[in-house]
């Protein structure tokens, strides 16, 4: 009989104890919730340059239209290459490179693979909630909207369309990626996060392309011969060292090879062979001018975008630009109407690519 009493005693002052735990526990967490303002979600930037970032006191005035600290910043550069004092005039930028960098070769993989690190470096903070690819970009409007266009949509922005020309796909991917889940697009992609984590770790899809997805010989030497050392060299190669290499190997017969250019292929196949694409809105926020075949200079035509220079820089260039609100994907003869908010929208927030000059003297003009 005592030893009963005892132990309904024992179990009271146990369950009393817990509930005073429990309601000081309840009290901590609320006073902890009142005290600490919430954080907004941020938008992770996620810059792919060879070196400094050439736009970097363009950027510098963007970033300053955010007072709520809604953003961070995430740089690839080459191994090594430091964000300080003497390579950047933005206070934004110093210190932003991530110590993981790899080297990065034009037509491989390692493109795709540097994407990967920049997004596992970004996913490590908690708050960030979307991931957006820049290089040599612009942003055409402030910050405040292009927070809100990006944030207010629960899709991920991903240009995707099916790709019909037998020359990229490789049939050697086969099975692991069947041709009907073969994709092509843009990489300047926005992500969600739960599509940033499906592409650091994805273990199928990302060692087939390291396997079988690389820009053909004949493509990288016209590239080389045409381009500016700006457009398609590798990082860490000029044009002469890189021709040279090229032309050591043995011929190859342009007819048997697969003209596969990683990044304009990974992400958008690997969400569709994950069945995710209703999950994305199908086009990217960045714009890029493809049409080269009225250009008068050689040198600004070939395997890359238009770089627009001091003299292209004018505001009828950006009001274009602007004036965009729908994009043809002739493949799939589908029109994308672009919406924000559930409202008709333009499409491009970005624009690329600026020479440093060009850009300045655009936000001179909106200045």
């Amino acid at each position: 009989m005592e030893e009963e009493t005892f132990g309904c005693a024992l179990t009271g002052i146990c369950f009393a104890t817990f509930v005073v735990m429990e309601s000081q526990y309840s009290s901590i967490k609320m006073l902890t919730l009142i005290s600490l303002p919430s954080q907004k979600p941020k938008i992770a930037f996620l810059f792919i340059a060879r070196n400094r970032i050439p736009l970097d006191m363009v950027w510098d005035v963007f970033f300053q239209g955010d007072a709520e600290n809604r953003f961070s910043i995430y740089v690839h550069s080459r191994p090594g290459f430091l964000l300080n004092s003497a390579t950047t005039r933005s206070t934004f930028f110093l210190n932003r490179q991530i110590n993981d960098s790899i080297q990065v070769d034009w037509g491989e993989a390692s493109m795709i693979q540097a994407e990967r690190i920049l997004l596992q470096n970004a996913l490590t903070d908690p708050i960030n909630e979307r991931f957006l690819f820049l290089s040599d970009s612009w942003a055409i409007y402030n910050f405040s909207y292009i927070y809100d266009y990006i944030m207010s949509a629960s899709t991920s922005f991903v240009d995707s369309f099916a790709d019909t020309k037998e020359s990229r796909y490789n049939p050697r991917m086969h099975p692991v990626i069947p041709v009907d889940n073969w994709r092509k697009g843009s990489q300047w992609v926005v992500l969600t996060r739960k599509h940033a984590r499906i592409v650091v770790e994805d273990e199928t899809v990302f060692p087939i392309f390291q396997l079988h997805c690389k820009a053909s010989v004949s493509v990288i030497l016209i590239c080389t011969i045409l381009s500016s050392k700006a457009g398609c060299i590798s990082q860490g190669h000029n044009g002469s060292s890189f021709l040279f290499s090229l032309q050591t190997e043995k011929p190859v017969d342009a007819s048997k090879e697969h003209n596969c250019v990683p990044d304009e292929h990974y992400v958008q196949t690997l969400l569709a062979q994950k069945g995710l694409e209703r999950e994305i809105t199908r086009r990217s926020l960045t714009h890029s001018s493809w049409d080269l075949s009225s250009s008068k200079d050689p040198k600004r035509r070939g395997w890359h975008p238009v770089t627009y220079k001091l003299a292209d820089a004018t505001s009828t260039l950006i009001e274009s630009i602007k004036g965009v609100d729908n994009i043809y994907y002739e493949t799939e003869y589908r029109r994308e109407w672009c919406t924000s908010k559930g409202k008709p929208s333009q499409c491009f927030l970005f624009a690329r690519k600026f020479t440093r000059p060009a850009a300045l003297r655009l936000l001179n003009m909106v200045s």
